[in-house]
């Protein structure tokens, strides 16, 4: 395994692959691995002949008084995930070879970015598809691996890669959960042990979600008072957004018809838990 500092050194080994014939697999993180990480390594080896993972703490999708500095940075722990998972690549660079001036040219995606997680982070969207771009053209890989958790930025990114025609695909693997259904991710490190069980209601109220459309409850308002009640039980938790919106376009629906996306956010003491399934009534 290799691991590459500088954009010039990763794109060299790139290069090196290529010309070899290989196929490039991309999974752009910003470190603290876990498992929903490692599946989507998993994935790239399986689709692909040669991994590349970013660990890169991207400073520009943090909004002010975020959590960017106290964000974990495990780096030798990482960098032993890869080994263990045949990563071929991993590209490291400091922020100065991210960003070395101070950025003036921002990729914006506009609508998508504006509902759920968009309405409570300013600015998060933008420095996501910022880097992601930069990235993409960085390692120019052919097919780059994301989580369904992070189910908005995931069609976020898919649109940004239509819309200016960049020779990549977009896969999206399922999201990974704890044996009580929370989702993984790096900042369930922060609960406390009773928060940590209080957390699994996320998912439960998203099961409700989904018992409730295949009974054929349909209206969306109906649906998420029921889940709120659920969540409302967490006793340090507050619901930032429960919502049921299109699939694609990520619009507001009023009631469940065919492909539909609900996602929630909730503040935890300090810590913000997100979530998501999708529903679809046209498999009934």
């Amino acid at each position: 395994m290799e691991i590459a500092k500088t954009i010039q050194a990763v794109r060299r080994l790139v290069k090196a692959a290529r010309s070899e014939g290989k196929k490039i697999g991309f999974v752009p993180t910003m470190g603290a691995l876990h498992i929903g990480h490692i599946s989507l390594i998993e994935a790239a080896a399986k689709q692909t002949d040669f991994v590349v993972i970013s660990i890169f703490v991207n400073p520009t999708q943090f909004e002010p008084g975020g959590d960017f500095e106290k964000y974990p940075r495990p780096f030798d722990d990482d960098l032993e995930i890869c080994r263990k998972h045949e990563v071929d690549v991993v590209f490291a660079p400091p922020p100065g070879e991210m960003y070395p001036t101070k950025n003036l040219t921002w990729v914006n995606v506009k609508k998508l970015t504006e509902p759920l997680c968009g309405q409570f982070r300013p600015g998060h969207f933008r420095g996501v598809t910022t880097v992601c771009a930069k990235l993409f053209n960085i390692v120019a890989s052919d097919v780059a691996f994301f989580g369904q958790k992070d189910a908005q930025q995931a069609i976020v990114i898919k649109r940004m890669v239509a819309d200016l025609n960049m020779p990549l695909e977009i896969v999206v693997c399922p999201t990974v959960r704890e044996p009580d259904g929370l989702a993984v991710s790096s900042r369930n490190q922060y609960l406390t042990q009773q928060q940590r069980k209080d957390a699994a209601l996320i998912y439960k109220s998203l099961q409700k979600c989904q018992e409730m459309v295949e009974s054929g409850v349909t209206e969306t308002k109906e649906i998420i008072a029921e889940m709120s009640k659920m969540l409302n039980q967490i006793p340090s938790g507050k619901i930032e957004y429960i919502s049921i919106v299109d699939a694609e376009t990520l619009e507001s629906i009023d009631r469940v018809a065919g492909k539909a996306l609900t996602a929630v956010a909730v503040r935890i003491g300090s810590t913000r838990l997100i979530d998501n399934i999708l529903v679809d009534t046209s498999k009934e």
